[in-house]
C-alpha cells in the first residue's frame, strides 16, 4: 500500500483547522456544490440530497480525523489508498464553502494563483485564504504522489 507522510508546522496548521471545523457543521447540512435536479419527485430529491450530504459529512470527518492526538504530538499526517479519495473530496467541499463564505471578494485568478495582498485582508479572510491554499496543497500532494488508480474518476 502506497502511503505519504507529511510533517506540518503545528503553529501554522492549528489556526487553519479552526476554520475547517467552523465550516464542518454546515457541510453536514448544506451541499458545498448544490445540485439542480430539475423537476423531480420531492421524495427522490430528498433522498438524493440526503445521500450526498451523508457522503460529504463522512468525507469531512475523514479530513478532520487526520488531525488527531498523534498529529498534535508529532505534526505528521498520512495519506494512503484508504483515505485519499475522501480527503480530496473533503478538501474540495471545504474550499468551495470557503469561497462562498469568506472569499467572495477574490476572483478565480487571485484564488488559484495566490497573488493577493494579505496585509489588506481582515484576519478572518486571511485565515480563510491560507486555509484555501493549504487544502489545495493537500489535494495536490495526494494526486501527485499516490497512484492515480487510487483517485477514481
Amino acid at each position: 500500500m502506497k502511503r505519504i507522510e507529511v510533517k506540518l508546522s503545528l503553529p501554522v496548521v492549528a489556526p487553519l483547522l479552526d476554520v475547517i471545523r467552523q465550516l464542518a457543521d454546515g457541510l453536514g447540512q448544506k451541499l458545498a456544490a448544490p445540485q439542480d435536479l430539475g423537476d423531480i419527485d420531492q421524495e427522490f430529491r430528498d433522498a438524493w440530497v440526503g445521500d450526498l450530504l451523508d457522503g460529504q459529512s463522512k468525507d469531512v470527518k475523514a479530513l478532520l480525523a487526520l488531525f488527531d492526538d498523534e498529529f498534535f504530538a508529532e505534526g505528521i499526517v498520512a495519506f494512503d489508498e484508504d483515505n485519499a479519495e475522501p480527503i480530496v473530496r473533503a478538501c474540495a467541499a471545504v474550499r468551495l464553502r470557503l469561497r462562498e463564505v469568506y472569499l467572495k471578494g477574490l476572483d478565480d485568478d487571485a484564488l488559484e494563483g495566490g497573488e493577493v495582498e494579505l496585509e489588506q485582508m481582515s484576519e478572518a479572510v486571511r485565515k480563510a485564504f491560507m486555509c484555501y491554499l493549504f487544502l489545495a496543497t493537500v489535494q495536490e500532494l495526494i494526486i501527485q504522489h499516490l497512484d492515480s488508480s487510487i483517485i477514481e474518476s
